[in-house]
């Protein structure tokens, strides 16, 4: 009976090894898909308050005393908000640029889910944003509550969207996007099941504000 000699595998031609690393570097490597539908999810509510914003705003200019879809009672009505300085910051209204600025989280989510990557310039950019919509929201917040003494419901809305948008997101990126140390990047990673926490602290310092400043608001909405 005869052994069989296996058979010897073809020696790879010159190039060829590196071709193959190429290709595999290559290929796309699907992105966490919870993150993805967060940025996806978050960035749809935050156009849909901005164009809300938007449809009042126009709705004003075409006459100045028309009521208002937001206005409900003295307490949370949006016109006086739209109507403010502070609405127009930029001398322009600031809903335009959430309709401009939410497409980012929208159109990156979609992308990782299709298994797009991003260089590290990219997050370093998308985070930069992320840092300033919170902050922009949170003095805008500071405005409504302690300065015009209403509040504004597609506003809220739009706050609503950017917390978690911006601490998910920030948490995520220190994790694995933006080139820390393995070390520090591990440790974000670990955080990130832990990152409900500090969204839901944002959330409980704002309504705490809002309360203290607005002591009749529950009464007015609950009767």
């Amino acid at each position: 009976m005869t052994a069989q000699t296996p058979a010897r595998e073809r020696p790879a031609e010159p190039g060829e090894a590196e071709a193959r690393g190429a290709e595999a570097r290559l290929v796309p490597v699907r992105g966490p898909v919870a993150i993805a539908i967060l940025f996806i999810v978050t960035g749809l509510v935050g156009l849909y308050g901005s164009f809300q914003l938007t449809i009042e705003r126009f709705a004003l200019i075409t006459n100045p005393d028309v009521p208002l879809s937001c206005d409900i009672n003295p307490f949370v009505s949006c016109g006086p908000v739209i109507q403010s300085w502070q609405g127009s910051l930029f001398g322009f209204p600031n809903p335009m640029i959430g309709m401009m600025a939410f497409v980012a989280p929208v159109a990156v989510g979609v992308a990782m889910l299709a298994g797009a990557r991003f260089a590290r310039w990219f997050w370093i950019l998308f985070n930069l944003g992320l840092l300033a919509a919170v902050v922009f929201i949170h003095w805008l917040m500071t405005q409504t509550v302690f300065v015009i003494g209403t509040l504004c419901p597609y506003c809220m809305l739009v706050w609503l969207a950017t917390i978690p948008l911006f601490w998910y997101g920030t948490v995520y990126n220190l994790g694995h996007n933006l080139g820390l140390p393995e070390g520090a990047a591990s440790l974000f990673r670990q955080a990130l099941k832990w990152t409900w926490l500090l969204v839901l602290l944002n959330y409980l310092v704002i309504v705490a504000i809002i309360l203290v400043n607005f002591p009749l608001l529950p009464t007015v909405l609950f009767g």
